[in-house]
């Protein structure tokens, strides 16, 4: 196919209205889908919802073909709000314009059909909507070469050229077995990310300890210790120095512990519940000993806050709550009733498929990595495959992305057993339906005072779903809402001045309530978290002696940010 000047500016062909014959066809395309689904066993509408359906699309396909024929009609439709279709050909030139309102309409269609098919349950329809939207993201003009004006525009300019380096870009993502997102050179661990100075003082085949050197003169007496989720780099919390909510705590005057899972290998195939939740115990004790403090604070994110609410209930019921002076939760569910999409990943087919991708003990983590960014495939799959393969551009240096793809892999026997206890049967809300180390769990005996952080766009642990957490405990919780997601809506140093947060004293039993009542601050959410954290016990020590890394009874092993944090 050759072009003869800029796609912006070819002209395309005539456009007509579609004759009978293309509509029957069309039609009949429609009728052999259906048919194909109930081969599949899959449940599809009524025939008389079906008519609708199909007079719905002729109807919005028929308005689409007529604004093509009216001159200037283009010029009254909004200003497009989806980046895949930002550049100016999508709408100056009638070929692309024409391929992208297509797209929306069949997309839109796609979509509207799978609400409208019936004898589904709720978790059925959700599954089918969720690899709906997978596919329609997949179909878009914007992910080929000879349908994007762009790379066309581009091909043409670089003679190809963008087109081999975008191989190149495949093939080394091939070679390696993950999607790139960033600059691989452009980030390195001690160097630019994790460089807050500290110790491990402690290293256990599960995990190090690492303690972080103090900057003030005096520190909290009660210091933190934070259990990142084992399923990514604990680093998240200390991205380049700006970023970094450790050093940041470090400076408020926080004695700051972290614990750095080590990534799973086939000697930690046997590796349960049991044993993480000992390992949030052993580090507890750890640090009572070295300091000689009666309690530690605590944070658990995401996954590894699961199981700190886990490892509070075991020690209510040892009567040894008092060992924990707070516990924050940033966006941790202990509710899975709605737990957000990634319950499409969980039943028994893709139970068995983990299963047998870990034939030595331990699932690699770069499965997990293609879960979380089929999650947003737009803008973590196609959007890359666009600008990198077929555009060829450069990667762009991102910490936060560099620390996306820096996979952990996972015991296999113990993530089976989170998926199915936890995502699938919500057990741990079930007063004794799980037990730890021998003893059962019962949530509702947790009276530590709690701190849970939610994130307003979190789509792995939705808000809805953390707030529950506010239902279980029998403590003092202080909920808030911050803005943005899983990950932006954590790390958010005040430095930055951006998003905000939401907060409300009163008693309210929902999030709908909390939200309406609820009073917005502009900027992090840090400083209310600091604030909370000294009014639960405000005593301070010189920080010397063990308060220094390797001063102590526990001698310093190797600078942090340790071994493990390095292990693949």
């Amino acid at each position: 196919m050759a072009w003869r000047g800029s796609p912006v500016t070819q002209q395309a062909p005539e456009f007509r209205l579609p004759d009978l014959a293309e509509m029957q066809h069309w039609t009949q395309m429609v009728g052999r889908a259906q048919q194909l689904m109930l081969e599949a066993g899959v449940p599809i509408a009524s025939g008389e919802a079906v008519a609708a359906q199909v007079r719905d699309f002729w109807s919005d396909y028929l308005g689409m073909w007529q604004r093509f024929t009216q001159p200037g009609a283009a010029a009254d439709t909004p200003p497009e709000k989806d980046k895949r279709f930002a550049a100016d050909a999508w709408r100056t030139n009638p070929l692309f314009d024409w391929m992208r309102q297509s797209y929306a309409l069949i997309a839109d269609h796609l979509l509207r059909g799978v609400d409208a098919l019936e004898g589904l349950d709720e978790k059925q329809r959700e599954q089918l909507r969720f690899a709906t939207r997978g596919f329609v993201d997949a179909m878009s003009p914007s992910n080929f070469p000879m349908t994007n004006p762009e790379v066309i525009e581009k091909t043409i300019a670089t003679r190809g050229e963008n087109l081999l380096t975008g191989l190149q870009n495949m093939l080394t993502d091939l070679g390696k077995g993950q999607l790139t997102h960033t600059d691989p050179e452009a980030f390195e661990l001690g160097r630019n990310l994790a460089t807050t100075p500290g110790q491990v003082v402690k290293r256990t085949p599960l995990y190090e300890l690492i303690q972080y050197a103090p900057t003030t003169e005096k520190v909290l007496k009660t210091p933190l210790v934070i259990f990142p989720p084992w399923i990514n780099r604990f680093y998240i919390l200390d991205l380049t120095p700006e970023k970094s909510f450790i050093r940041w705590a470090v400076e408020q005057g926080v004695t700051v512990f972290m614990v750095s899972w080590k990534s799973a290998d086939a000697s930690l195939a046997d590796v349960t519940w049991d044993d993480y939740i000992a390992a949030q115990i052993d580090a507890i004790d750890t640090i009572r000993d070295l300091l000689g403090v009666p309690a530690v604070h605590t944070i658990g994110y995401c996954v590894a806050g699961t199981t700190l609410a886990a490892t509070l209930a075991l020690l209510a019921a040892r009567g040894e709550a008092d060992k924990v002076a707070s516990a924050t939760f940033f966006t941790a569910q202990v509710d899975f009733a709605n737990a957000g999409e990634l319950t499409n990943f969980i039943d028994d087919e893709q139970l068995k498929l983990i299963e047998q991708l870990s034939p030595e003990g331990y699932l690699d983590g770069r499965f997990m990595a293609l879960t979380f960014n089929l999650l947003r495939g737009r803008d973590l799959i196609w959007n890359y495959v666009t600008n990198n393969y077929l555009l060829g551009k450069d990667y762009a240096p991102f910490d936060l992305l560099h620390w996306n793809g820096d996979t952990t892999n996972l015991p296999a026997k113990w993530h089976l057993s989170y998926l199915r206890d936890l995502y699938r049967d919500n057990l741990l809300v079930q007063p004794g339906a799980l037990s730890a180390l021998g003893t059962p769990l019962d949530l509702t005996q947790v009276v530590t005072p709690a701190y849970v952080q939610a994130g307003r766009e979190d789509h792995i642990a939705p808000a809805e779903s953390v707030w529950q957490l506010t239902r279980h405990f029998r403590g003092p919780v202080r909920f808030l809402l911050a803005a943005s997601g899983h990950i932006a809506g954590v790390v958010n140093p005040p430095a930055a001045k951006k998003y905000r947060y939401w907060t409300n004293d009163a008693a309210v039993d929902s999030l709908e309530a909390f939200t309406a009542g609820a009073r917005e601050t502009a900027g992090s959410w840090w400083p209310d978290w600091i604030d909370w954290l000294c009014a639960r016990a405000p005593d301070e020590v010189k920080a010397k002696g063990a308060r220094v890394p390797g001063k102590g009874d526990l001698p310093a092993i190797e600078p942090a940010p340790g071994r493990y944090v390095r292990t693949r």
